[in-house]
């Protein structure tokens, strides 16, 4: 397999990557632009009052450990708001990914495997976070 150097790969808009069959235009990719847009702009919401929370409100960082995250975690509020937090971000991060395959992933099996993989990897993420903090137990050893 021949090794290839930053330099030898097409800008997303160059000839070469023009080469390529267009995609299908349709409604997802402009569902996909807004989702980023609206996401983004909750999600800088919900992580700068997290982190405001957590560095500046609750004593700073040396305060959180275990019986922290168990008390917040006891309340339905933080758990919506770090469940949000999560989808959010794993779906937006996702998203772009899946924007920077399209424009880079030359050949459609590596696009569609690195896709899947993505996939895989934002389930996997989305459905273990919901797990711990759905089945979270304060009381584990007791």
């Amino acid at each position: 397999m021949a090794v290839t150097s930053a330099t030898d790969l097409a800008a997303p808009r160059s000839p070469h990557h023009q080469q390529r069959k267009p995609a299908r235009r349709s409604n997802f990719e402009l569902q996909s632009w807004l989702f980023m847009r609206i996401s983004g702009m909750v999600l800088v919401f919900l992580v700068l009052g997290h982190l405001f929370i957590m560095l500046f409100l609750d004593g700073g960082v040396h305060k959180i450990n275990f019986a922290f995250v168990a008390g917040r975690w006891a309340s339905p509020f933080w758990q919506v708001w770090d469940l949000t937090m999560l989808w959010l971000a794993a779906i937006h991060g996702g998203n772009g990914l899946r924007t920077i395959i399209n424009d880079y992933a030359r050949r459609d099996g590596t696009r569609f495997w690195l896709k899947v993989l993505l996939t895989v990897s934002m389930v996997l993420t989305v459905v273990l976070g919901t797990y711990t903090l759905f089945t979270f137990n304060p009381n584990i050893g007791h």
